[in-house]
């Protein structure tokens, strides 16, 4: 049901988004040039790596010349990236690996490689237990200012006590959280 769901809704969206995908694109291309897509490796479902698809918001050679993570003001964010990470814009190409399994609609975030690192081996077995999804309980509730460890605790609630109600939630917070508050 969540799979069937997750592609059904995955579908609707590129088609109702596909003019602010456009424009986001177009954007990108035009501040920063190409590419406009950034792919990075991430963990899903089993530990099995996956790369990532988000609209570029940073320089072109950003994972080379920082840390994983943004901080507030990150100085290789560009200026329509400091737009589409406030707006969560840059997320919206998730949509394909939503379509293609790699991820859910709903669901931790993604961690990549290194993370895992800051989990307790069981933590780190039931964070890959599930699809990591584009938003989540953590990104709703907290957004990216809560600590590791506020995440790690949405995120194994979530795991605990999903359901299909759940994820619609979940869905419809995240439409409020759009405002652009909390990002980086």
């Amino acid at each position: 049901m969540k799979r069937l769901t997750d592609i059904v809704l995955s579908l609707t969206a590129l088609a109702l988004l596909s003019p602010v995908l456009l424009l986001a694109a177009l954007a990108v291309l035009l501040d920063s040039g190409l590419p406009v897509f950034f792919k990075q490796t991430r963990i899903g479902l089993g530990g099995r790596e996956f790369g990532m698809f988000k609209f570029r918001s940073m320089v072109k050679n950003a994972a080379s010349t920082g840390p994983y993570f943004t901080d507030t003001n990150d100085v290789r964010v560009t200026r329509v990236g400091q737009f589409i990470r406030r707006t969560s814009i840059d997320e919206l190409p998730q949509i394909i690996n939503v379509l293609l399994g790699d991820m859910s609609l709903v669901g931790p975030r993604p961690d990549v490689p290194v993370q895992q690192s800051l989990y307790a081996p069981e933590e780190w077995s039931r964070r890959c237990s599930v699809r990591p999804g584009i938003t989540g309980l953590a990104q709703v509730m907290i957004r990216s200012v809560g600590s590791h460890q506020d995440r790690l605790d949405l995120d194994l609630a979530y795991i605990r006590d999903q359901n299909v109600w759940l994820d619609f939630k979940v869905m419809w917070l995240t439409l409020g959280r759009l405002s652009g508050k909390g990002g980086n």
